[in-house]
């Protein structure tokens, strides 16, 4: 069938942001005096939100500790906001990508479980106005992915209904966002997760560039 909107994922999707936020919270960990984690686990412990990553990554008697990790995850989100651009990028080919859906006149949408303030702040840093048509972030009363409300907030937003949204996705969480949705779940192998994960995940198409979605997905 031929789809007629395309949803995406933020980090490991869209965006290299791995070395941004492990350093960032390498950052706190610091402060509080704990270990620091080397940049591999962190494609583990991203993909669920700011404050599971905290919880993920102190020590384990602190990440049980409510008021702790909410007083981290503060002094978290002050350095992330320093490090959200040092190092980060859209992956070669992703600008392509979506001027290319642009043109075809395919509403684009990125839902996210990173804080709403960074990932307004790298869509309007990294990509052109216009490119992406709604971003929505981690906000207070919607649920995090895999919980599909956001994904679906968008596709109602443009009109098209779910079985006519592509979804974009790096991690199960996101396979498993899209199966919710009942969108189609599209798995990108360039991102943090392996190719295994995608499709144990359930994701029914696995690419591995940006452009070859005009070779896979008929919009």
């Amino acid at each position: 069938m031929k789809y007629r909107a395309a949803i995406f994922d933020m980090d490991g999707t869209l965006i290299n942001s791995l070395e941004d936020l492990a350093d960032a919270v390498n950052e706190m960990l610091e402060h509080y005096g704990f270990p620091t984690h080397p940049l591999e686990p962190y494609r583990y412990y991203v993909g669920n939100g700011a404050r599971k990553l905290i919880e993920r990554t102190v020590p384990a008697e602190r990440a049980a500790d409510k008021n702790f990790v909410d007083e981290a995850l503060k002094y978290y989100d002050g350095c992330y906001q320093r490090h959200l651009l040092n190092k980060t990028r859209p992956y070669d080919g992703i600008i392509e990508m979506l001027e290319r859906l642009k043109a075809k006149k395919i509403p684009r949408g990125c839902v996210t479980n990173k804080q709403d303030f960074a990932a307004q702040a790298l869509t309007e840093k990294l990509f052109p106005i216009g490119l992406l048509n709604a971003v929505i972030g981690d906000r207070d009363g919607l649920p995090r992915k895999p919980d599909p409300a956001k994904a679906l907030k968008i596709a109602s937003d443009f009109g098209v209904e779910p079985s006519a949204v592509a979804y974009f996705g790096d991690t199960s969480v996101d396979m498993q966002t899209a199966v919710n949705a009942g969108f189609l779940p599209i798995g990108v192998t360039w991102g943090f997760r392996p190719r295994s994960e995608l499709v144990e995940s359930g994701a029914q198409v696995i690419i591995d560039h940006p452009l070859e979605i005009f070779d896979r997905i008929e919009f």
